[in-house]
């Protein structure tokens, strides 16, 4: 069975959730953002950065017709 994401992939996710840690992960292009505060948050950067580097990593989850449609208030 083929891993689904390589072996530096999860470094690079390792890392991003050191950097959370220690307080120095930020969100958003170039770092402007704040700190992260959640694990979550951490590890979707960490693939985020795998990816950038070319790495092997699934593509990201595309959103059902279901969740982007919105639920109609009766008046």
């Amino acid at each position: 069975m083929a891993r689904k994401y390589s072996k530096s992939a999860s470094k690079d996710v390792e890392s991003a959730v050191r950097r959370e840690k220690k307080g120095t992960l930020k969100s958003g292009k170039g770092g402007k953002g704040g700190t992260v505060k959640s694990r979550k948050q951490a590890i979707a950067i960490g693939l985020s950065e795998a990816r950038a580097k070319g790495k092997k990593v699934p593509k990201k989850a595309k959103k059902s017709k279901k969740a982007k449609k919105t639920k109609k208030r009766k008046a």
